[in-house]
Parts: C-alpha cells; structure tokens; sequence
C-alpha cells in the first residue's frame, strides 16, 4: 500500500505504527511533516514542508487559531501536489493528525484518496482543563475563543473519510454526531519492550554510589513542568513526603516550557513560581530535577521507582503513564476521569483528589514505607496494558483493519500473527 503519513511534529502519535509498517516492508511510506530536519526512519521517505502562512502574534483572538490551520493546510496541500506532479506519489491512503489543519484541504488535491483523520481533542469549555482549577479561573471570553478553536475539528470531519481516537474520554469531549466517523483505540504501548527490571541502578551526578530498587525513589514526570500537569499540586506535596520519609529521594522529569494549558506569571516559569512557595520546606539534597531526558533514561528511571506519581487535569492521557504501568510501576494518580479509564483504584494503581497535596502526600508515604502492601498493583497494572493498550497483539491489528477498509482489497496489509 502506499501511504502518505501527515504530521506537523513527525512521528507523533505515528510512532510505533510508522515504524511497524517500515519494517515489515511490501508498502511505499512517505511522511509529511514541518519538523525539519525530519527524523530518519528506514524505509520512510521524509519530506518537509512550511506553513504557507502564520498570524501575527497580535492577530485576532477568535480567528488566529483558524488562520494558522487554514496556513499549514495550504502549505501541506501545495506539498501534496508537488509531490504527486513531480515524483508521481499519489497515495492509496492518507493518514494524518486534524488539529493543526493540515488535512484542511486535503481533498482538493487528493479528491478521491481515502482519509483516515487523528482527532485528539475537542476544547471543551466545561469538563476538560478549562475552569478546572479555581487557582485558574476562565475568563469571560473563554467560551467564544474555545469555540473558536473548534472551527479546526468541524471542518476536518467533513475531509476525512474515518476518524480515529485514542480513548473514550477524548472521543467523547466531541459532539456526539461526530462519533458515527469515529474508531476508538489507542495508539498502542511497546510492553514487549517496557517490562520492570529489578536488577537496575542508575548513577546520578552528586551521589556516591548508584540508586537501585532496595533505595526509595519516587518520581514525577512530564513533558513539561506545568499546571495542567499538576506540578503545582506535586511541588506542595513534596515537602510532606521528604520530611515524613527521611531517606527517600525524589527525580524529576520535565522542562521548564509549556504545553498546555497557561504559563506561569513568574519569570522564571512554573517551577521557580513553585520554589519560591515552597522551597524553604524542601530538601534539595534529595531532590534531583533531570529536566527532559533521552527514552531509554526515562524508561530506567520509571523502573528504578518504588512510587510514581501521575498528575493531569482532566485532558489527554500521557503515553508516559501507560508505559510506567507497563514497567509494573505504582502508581499514584489524580482521580480524574481519563486516568479513571486506565487506572481503577486498589487494583491497578491508586488515586488520590487532584486538588488535595496532603492526600497525595500521605498516600505517596505509605507506598514508600509499606512496599510489600503494593506489590500486586505493578503486575496488575502491567496486565490491563497488555490486554488493553499493547501494540502488537491489541492495537495494531485494530488500525490495520481500520485502514484496510478504505482501500481496495488488492491493495490491504495482511494483518498481523
């Protein structure tokens, strides 16, 4: 099959499936992305394209979102014709991420190729992270500009012919009469990959000998270090812990950007806002900030810790948080409804009130003082990934059936094992 594969930020949520299909070989797989230089997968022809247009910083509020999609959209489509007049690739099927637009005007120049569409989230202006913490409350204009910012999705919908979703809370933050295009299944965890390993150590700069399993670690992660994410809630909860578990270390994992959600009014960022409310609590010789670290690094830090935490204001699932499950971590949660959906509480992880740091403090304690009362949580927790999320066995062979229904039949994938 030839495939055109279209990603502002190449592989995204392309990740394992790229690679899977590359691999297997018999497919013609090229993959549109602004990220340049692109990264090097074998058997996948990168090409890099630039938005044909950007608003201006003081553009529009309620027409900027659009005005950046509507200029990666053009910019891809324009990318899209030259490859197909200059290189003669004319896809079988494209599959390609909505919320930045660059599918906008994807059948304008690929009129009759089959469009499998990624749609990650529809902004919500109850019941996602918007007006969700009081420390943040919404402003007045908030309904008109998120709305606004649905304008990408609403017109997707109708350019793509099947639209995928990664889990049922984010298909559900969409209008129901989006849900008839919809295929519910997540993107797929490597857990033939991401497996504990009692055995590790890891060596950190200041200390003297390397940490290993019999130390207590506990861990925080995430992209960035930001109020969506919880780090706020952590960093007030952290004071507790370290005092209450004299021994314990913390690592944690993140920069010092912004994903989502609102920046911090200090100049240095969320985590100097943080350190000047609480760091006169806090013992910094046992608190280890690594910053953003390469996969293989994350992936021995999660197996060295004896308790993770996972915090997220209700919005998109971190990848991170299924691959700890996989690596039998405990897990420590904000019990909000897309983590409900992986974790259920005392049997796969444990989850605590997101707005409570002295819960998550005192449930992060008893983890670390009483490891034996949380053994079975990690091999639980291992066990709903593999049945659920696993890339091989669950998710792939769902995507490839998806994908083989757009195509005619002499042009399918046969399906894996």
């Amino acid at each position: 099959m030839k495939i055109l594969f279209v990603h502002q930020n190449m592989p995204g949520q392309y990740r394992e499936l790229v690679q899977w299909l590359a691999a297997r070989g018999g497919n013609e797989l090229v993959f549109l992305t602004q990220r340049n230089p692109a990264p090097r997968i074998p058997g996948v022809k990168s090409v890099v394209y630039k938005p044909h247009h950007k608003p201006a910083e003081n553009a529009y509020g309620l027409s900027k979102t659009w005005e950046e999609a509507a200029g990666a959209g053009f910019g891809a489509a324009m990318a899209i014709r030259q490859l197909d007049r200059e290189e003669g690739f004319r896809p079988d099927l494209v599959v390609g991420h909505t919320g930045w637009g660059e599918l906008l005007f994807i059948k304008d120049v690929l009129p009759d190729v089959p469009v499998l569409g990624f749609f990650e989230y529809f902004y919500l202006n109850r019941g996602g992270p918007v007006g969700f913490d009081p420390e943040d409350p919404p402003s007045e204009h908030s309904p008109f500009l998120l709305r606004a910012r649905n304008t990408v999705p609403f017109s997707s919908i109708e350019e793509v012919d099947l639209g995928h979703v990664p889990t049922a809370w984010q298909r559900d933050t969409f209008p129901a009469r989006f849900h008839e295009k919809f295929y519910t299944c997540h993107d797929g965890i490597r857990t033939d990959r991401l497996r504990a390993d009692p055995g590790i150590s890891l060596g950190l700069g200041r200390l003297e000998r390397p940490l290993t399993r019999d130390d207590e670690v506990f861990t925080y992660l995430a992209r960035n270090l930001e109020h969506t994410r919880g780090f706020h809630i952590f960093m007030r909860a952290l004071p507790k812990i370290l005092r209450e578990r004299p021994r314990a270390r913390v690592i944690v994992l993140g920069g010092n950007s912004v994903s989502y959600g609102r920046k911090s009014k200090h100049p240095g960022g969320l985590r100097a806002e943080m350190e000047a409310e609480v760091g006169a609590e806090v013992d910094w010789s046992r608190t280890h900030f690594l910053g953003q670290v390469p996969y293989p690094k994350f992936c021995e830090i999660v197996q060295l810790s004896r308790c993770h935490i996972y915090l997220t204001m209700p919005f998109v699932l971190s990848w991170s948080l299924l691959e700890a499950m996989s690596m039998q971590a405990t897990v420590v949660a904000s019990d909000v409804a897309p983590v409900r959906e992986a974790i259920a509480h005392g049997e796969t992880g444990l989850l605590v009130d997101f707005f409570d740091p002295g819960a998550l403090a005192d449930q992060v304690i008893d983890v670390l003082a009483n490891p034996g009362a949380y053994a079975h949580l990690g091999p639980a927790a291992r066990a709903h990934v593999v049945e659920k999320y696993d890339f091989l066995t669950r998710c792939l062979p769902e995507h490839i059936r998806q994908m083989n229904g757009l195509v005619p039949a002499a042009r399918r994938i046969p399906l894996p094992g």
